[in-house]
């Protein structure tokens, strides 16, 4: 398998650091809101990289933190009057919901920041003794001319760069480009409701941030919360290990995020902290990416009401996930045409469908090996989902005409492998389980058997009737020139 590397800036091979086995991070959600349509394009990709990588034989470790501590939590909570655990636990569970409506897989673990603390501490201590950070007033700054490699992912050389929408002017900074690792809390924290365990087993200041209060926890350097950037790289160090494979997100997340997060790991501890970085293009409305501080925001919830998952997939994987994608109402009624033309075939094939995907003896064989073939070389070739997609185009064509040829178990044959990597992809058609088992599927057929043979004497009251009243129970009847094919509406 062959991948883009940000680091290197190259198409390269992807060898994991142990045989058979891959551990990658991805940047989840600052839990501040809901997420956007916006969000989904990530989220699909990723997924699609974990189900190609499990589906080619490896054992993968999935690994998405929460940010549920972050300035922008901190502002809703006090304008809503509500503590920011509060704030962050409902969108966390939103996004959890929203997120898993497009049918991608869970994370094995997904760490939450605030759970963490003592492991950023820990990291920010270890930068302190090699003096790559130091505290001023409160708060914890890192030395960004301390580590010569800094820039080395971005590609940005220090003496060009200037401070960021992230990095405040800050005369206590020994440079302006100084990041911030602990924050001081700009309160004294508010432990009236008692205190609660660490984890290490002792305590810690209640972090709820009621009664305007803002949440922050002991330090060396007194009370206060950690900087966005250190949390990534102790989260990901602590469950992954130095040198993981990969690490992914956001081509917004190049500069500063992840480069911060190299910067912050390899100073303290002179080891590597991800091997392979992996970057997605962004969703653009006209010509500005989607973004909450823009405000050209489309909801996730509103996109999946709208189009549903499985049109949102198609959508994202039309497009290579380097290559940004601008919204339009065009691309996704051609995404649902497209993806309906697949469900149809889905459906038409659903009853009797070879699990394996091949048919003894039949010419199809040779077509269902050759797309896994060619299905595999594109998802190999850095993540090529067009080319993943024309496979399936091919498969479901051929499936058709052999459907119109009255051939149904080449068609059932190619079903099982358009079935197959469709799944690789994270498609869903709806078909229900039962739809060629059990006594659904045989009872259905017994009825449109009975319906064929009412049109065939010209009754068509009676056909009209068995229609009408499988309708009633939500199966929908579709006539063809190969005879009825039937489906759950």
């Amino acid at each position: 398998m062959r991948l883009y590397n940000t680091l290197t800036r190259r198409v390269e091979d992807f060898v994991p650091r142990e045989h058979g086995r891959v551990g990658m991070y991805v940047c989840g959600p600052t839990v501040q809101g809901p997420p956007h349509f916006g969000h989904a394009r990530g989220a699909i990709v990723i997924d699609v990289l974990r189900r190609h990588l499990q589906w080619s034989g490896y054992r993968v470790l999935h690994v998405r933190n929460i940010t549920d501590v972050d300035d922008k939590i901190i502002t809703r909570a006090e304008a809503e009057g509500r503590s920011a655990a509060e704030v962050a636990e409902e969108y966390a569970r939103i996004w959890d919901h929203q997120i898993g409506a497009l049918g991608v897989l869970p994370p094995h673990i997904a760490p939450r920041a605030t759970g963490h603390i003592l492991e950023m501490i820990d990291l920010i201590e270890r930068l302190i003794k090699v003096d790559a950070a130091y505290e001023a007033g409160g708060d914890v700054l890192f030395r960004v001319r301390a580590f010569d490699d800094y820039g080395k992912l971005s590609g940005r050389r220090v003496d060009e760069l200037r401070a960021g929408a992230r990095v405040e002017a800050d005369e206590r900074k020994d440079d302006p480009l100084d990041f911030a690792l602990w924050k001081a809390a700009k309160t004294q924290p508010d432990n009236s409701s008692g205190s609660v365990p660490d984890q290490s087993g002792g305590s810690v200041p209640d972090s709820s941030g009621r009664s305007g209060r803002e949440p922050s926890w002991p330090s060396p350097w007194g009370p206060g919360r950690p900087g966005w950037h250190i949390e990534c790289s102790a989260m990901a160090a602590k469950y992954l290990g130095e040198g993981f494979d990969l690490h992914a997100g956001g081509l917004d997340l190049v500069f500063p995020h992840h480069e911060n997060e190299v910067a912050q790991w390899e100073a303290a501890t002179g080891t590597t902290f991800a091997r392979h970085w992996l970057h997605h293009g962004l969703l653009n409305l006209g010509a500005e990416k989607m973004s909450k501080s823009v405000g050209n925001i489309i909801s996730l919830g509103e996109a999946l009401e709208r189009y549903g998952p499985g049109v949102l997939r198609h959508f994202y994987l039309s497009a290579h996930y380097r290559s940004p994608v601008e919204f339009s109402e065009e691309r996704l009624a051609e995404a649902a045409a497209a993806f309906d033309r697949w469900a149809a075939f889905a459906r038409a094939t659903a009853g009797g469908r070879p699990t394996g995907g091949d048919a003894d003896g039949s010419a199809s064989a040779g077509e269902a090996q050759g797309a896994r073939e060619a299905f595999r070389h594109a998802l190999d070739d850095d993540l090529n989902t067009p080319e993943a997609h024309a496979v399936l185009f091919d498969l479901v064509s051929a499936g058709n005409r052999h459907l119109q040829a009255g051939r149904r178990a080449e068609a059932a044959a190619l079903a099982g492998v358009f079935g197959e990597l469709a799944d690789v992809l994270g498609y869903r058609f709806d078909v229900a389980d039962t739809a060629g088992s059990g006594l659904v599927g045989p009872l259905v057929e017994e009825l449109l058997r009975l319906r064929a043979e009412a049109r065939a004497r010209r009754d068509f009251t009676a056909a009209d009737g068995i229609r009408a009243r499988l309708a009633e129970l939500g199966i929908v009847v579709e006539d063809s020139p190969e005879g009825a094919r039937w489906h759950l509406g």
